[in-house]
């Protein structure tokens, strides 16, 4: 199966040759959590606690110096290329053992493994912020050779933004690698804003057709041209006189006031405009827009496909290692391109598979395969047991990803889980019924999760929250059976009846991880709006040609 979803972390998954072979991916797109509008977090503040003059804010779960990245880094010294080696020592010689520096070695480990799956021909995108943009730039030159660099792409994010004390800062900065001068490469045009057009095409037929007039004559021209007399003007010109006369019978010469025959170059005929490293045309997503899904460091899909038309063709692989939300699968399945997406949580691998649902009806299994989620019961125990990685929370977020519920207290692309109460409510359902005006009414399934010992206490504990909450139905999701006792409480809470759907549904309900891996479901109206939903693709004739920025920008 080509297209795959891996849980875990990049860098473990990144070194197995089973999963990457040498040489194997055609291009990479990679946006690492870094940056955010939180300010609480500094990452050139030292360990220690002590600040430094640069301040610097970046993810609450951004990587620490600690054991992790201590070796890491005496592995890179030790193992990695020379140049990669003597990078990551001045690196640590300029800026110490801190946030940043930590980052930078996580990093560094991670390019070096991108750099080897990448294939020839292929090319690397790293979407970043200007306050790390510098660093990643040395590590970058070091390990893909300074000749391999292409564009520091500016990306205009925002419209506006209010700083103290500094310009308002706008922009993101995407890297852009090839691995050899072999890479492939496509134009990618755009259309002409309104002034260029008015600027250069200022000439129009009498049917309206605008175009710019262009030079036919050849002097100056690598390579000569044809020398004879036209319209009495004898000169080099570029083209044979035969299609010259060609081009005169489809009155496509324009004649200067001294006589001189010049071109007319026909603005509908134009590709448009080559797409520059300045990129102003692509928005941000806002609140309003139907792509967006509440992921908080989500990118358009506009921006990702300008990338893969760029640097790949149909039917290469698409390596996205921090794929988040998903962005880079959608966009690669919409160009027609195979796709592998890595996450280090179960929340972002749960939030991918209902967007390539919703957006191709694509299904686990089916259509793709993910690789580190639990298939059994002795997986979903090694799971919640591993508190090396937060197992506590993976397990939640991986529990109720197989009934469809979104959790409670979660952060995207943290594997840290909720703080504070949650007033026992692990994650939620929602679903409509309808009054008797016919207006559509929000009611709510609240889930519950156990990783340990269960008792009928769990029960009641479910019951008094449903109704403290109001909510239609509450499911109990254990890892050990419930005993006979918690059965019976369970039917003691009687029935949910829904008179729009006409049925009715049990209102405290039971499921083992067991039963659900098996195929067993919560039981509840016809759900809707528990992920924000994205939008269905529908394919058109412009994504067929490989052109579909020019019709969405």
């Amino acid at each position: 199966m080509d297209n795959r979803l891996y849980y875990g972390d990049n860098l473990e998954i990144l070194r197995s040759r089973e999963y990457f072979p040498d040489e194997s991916v055609d291009l990479i797109y990679l946006d690492p959590p870094f940056n955010s509008n939180r300010d609480h977090n500094v990452l050139f503040k030292s360990e220690s606690g002590s600040d430094s003059e640069a301040q610097i804010t970046a993810f609450e779960d951004t990587w620490h110096w600690g054991e992790t990245a201590e070796a890491t880094y005496r592995d890179l010294i030790i193992g990695a290329p020379a140049k990669v080696s003597m990078a990551i020592e001045a690196l640590l010689n300029l800026i110490d053992r801190n946030q940043m520096m930590a980052y930078l070695v996580m990093m560094a480990a991670r390019l070096v493994e991108l750099d080897r799956v990448l294939k020839p021909t292929g090319s690397l995108y790293l979407h970043c912020d200007p306050t790390a943009s510098h660093y990643l730039k040395i590590l970058l030159d070091a390990i893909f050779d300074p000749r391999n660099f292409k564009n520091e792409l500016i990306w205009k994010r925002t419209s506006a933004h209010s700083d103290a004390k500094r310009f308002g800062r706008i922009h993101d900065v995407i890297l852009f690698y090839s691995k050899s001068e072999s890479s492939l490469w496509n134009n990618i045009y755009q259309p002409y804003d309104e002034e260029y057009v008015k600027q250069y095409y200022r000439y129009q037929d009498e049917d309206g057709r605008r175009w710019m007039s262009g030079d036919l004559s050849a002097a100056g021209l690598t390579g000569g041209g044809y020398e004879y007399e036209w319209n009495g003007v004898v000169r080099v010109w570029r083209c044979p006189i035969e299609t010259m006369r060609q081009l005169a019978s489809e009155n496509r010469i324009y004649y200067t006031q001294n006589g001189i025959a010049r071109i007319k170059r026909y603005l509908d005929e134009s590709e448009g405009q080559l797409t520059n490293d300045l990129w102003t045309d692509i928005e941000a997503l806002r609140s309003w827009h139907k792509e967006r899904l509440g992921y908080p460091t989500q990118k358009p899909v506009a921006l990702v496909e300008r990338i893969i038309l760029a640097s790949s063709k149909e039917g290469d692989l698409v390596l996205d290692p921090f794929c988040g939300c998903g962005t880079t699968c959608v966009g690669a399945h919409k160009l027609k391109r195979r796709w592998i997406g890595i996450d280090i949580t179960h929340l972002g691998i749960a939030l991918q598979k209902h967007r390539l649902q919703d957006s191709f009806e694509l299904a686990s299994g089916r259509d793709y395969a993910v690789i580190g989620e639990p298939t059994t019961e002795e997986g979903a125990r090694a799971l919640a047991t591993d508190s090396a990685n937060e197992g506590r929370y993976q397990f939640e977020w991986w529990a109720l990803s197989l009934v469809g519920a979104k959790p409670i207290g979660g952060r995207t692309g943290s594997r840290k889980g909720k703080k504070g109460a949650d007033k026992g409510i692990d994650g939620i359902i929602n679903f409509f019924e309808q009054d008797d005006k016919g207006k559509a009414k929000a009611r709510t399934v609240i889930v519950q999760i156990k990783s340990g010992k269960v008792s009928v206490k769990d029960i009641r504990e479910l019951k008094s929250t449903l109704e403290s909450e109001k909510a239609e139905i509450g499911l109990l999701i254990t890892l050990e059976s419930p005993t006979q006792n918690m059965v019976s409480e369970a039917l003691a809470a009687g029935y949910y009846e829904s008179d729009f759907w006409g049925r009715r549904y049990r209102r405290l309900q039971l499921a083992t991880v067991s039963d659900l891996l098996g195929g067993a479901s919560l039981d509840m109206p016809p759900q809707h709006g528990t992920h924000r939903k994205a939008e269905r693709y529908k394919p058109t004739n412009a994504d067929s040609a490989g052109k579909s920025q020019q019709g969405l920008l």
